[in-house]
């Protein structure tokens, strides 16, 4: 998994660093509440790891705004002992799990195991998506632009729901790869890119700007902002 590591610790957060990528996931780590924000709306992670207390922004405002946002990546929260009553605000703005400090490697990569499983990018049950002047009907899986329908292959739409379902939210190429075609596929193949670019050609904004937009080295979103 691509784990984001929002501990201010230094001590704290180089262990961890090392126990996940021991384990063979991909880490990026910041010691400051307001980047942790920013990579945890704009980048494309599987799980965050969020400690309480950091400077600039504390953890239960970084988990608030992510969820108001209809951001849905897992998250774990570090916390010490006597934080347990803020743990349970936390849980209720959307948070998955918690774990106090100090705790055991083992228990925290099972608690990950765990929390990745139940967490592996559910679609909203909502019978249609509507995203500007783009709509899908998710019974009929027919979309309009504009009021007009478009013709769309049945892997179009399967990418098309899964970006509409989540806008804002940063997919990679991997992530898109994983979901749409299955994990069996080739990682370095260009079918998503092939099929990014079907569903510009046929989804065109008002202004000229892309439906879908491309944030170069990481993936795709539909931006709403």
């Amino acid at each position: 998994m691509r784990i984001l590591v929002v501990e201010d610790n230094d001590r704290i957060a180089d262990f961890l660093v090392r126990a996940l990528k021991s384990e063979g996931h991909t880490c990026v780590r910041t010691d400051d509440g307001r980047d942790g924000l920013e990579l945890g709306k704009h980048a494309d992670f599987d799980m965050i790891l969020l400690d309480l207390m950091l400077p600039g922004l504390s953890g239960l405002d970084i988990c608030q705004e992510l969820r108001m946002r209809g951001m849905l990546t897992p998250i774990i929260m570090l916390t010490a002992m006597d934080d347990i009553e803020d743990v349970v605000t936390g849980l209720k703005m959307g948070a998955d799990d918690y774990i106090t400090k100090p705790f055991i490697i083992d228990e925290l990569l099972a608690r990950i195991e765990a929390v990745g499983r139940r967490g592996a990018v559910p679609a909203p049950d909502d019978a249609s998506l509507s995203v500007g002047e783009v709509v899908m009907d998710r019974k009929s899986m027919q979309v309009t632009v504009a009021g007009e329908r478009i013709v769309l292959t049945a892997k179009e739409l399967a990418v098309l729901e899964l970006l509409m379902a989540h806008p804002n939210q940063l997919f990679s190429r991997e992530r898109i790869l994983s979901n749409v075609w299955g994990m069996d596929m080739d990682p370095l193949t260009n079918v998503v890119d092939v099929y990014v670019g079907k569903l510009r050609r046929k989804i065109r904004q008002g202004d000229g700007s892309p439906f879908i937009e491309t944030v170069r080295g990481m993936g795709y979103r539909i931006n709403t902002d």
